[in-house]
């Protein structure tokens, strides 16, 4: 078994999201929603 020292430890990095991949979903789902909007209440320009 190896061990691993501070440094590399703090290095290490795995299944975090990321703060963008979060804002874009949220923009996605905000987006997906105003549109079966639109279809579901349409309005007259």
């Amino acid at each position: 078994m190896e061990t691993l020292q501070n440094e590399e430890m703090k290095r290490i990095k795995g299944g975090g999201i990321s703060v963008w991949v979060m804002v874009g979903i949220g923009a996605a789902i905000v987006f997906l929603s105003g549109i079966i909007d639109g279809f579901v209440h349409p309005e007259a320009c």
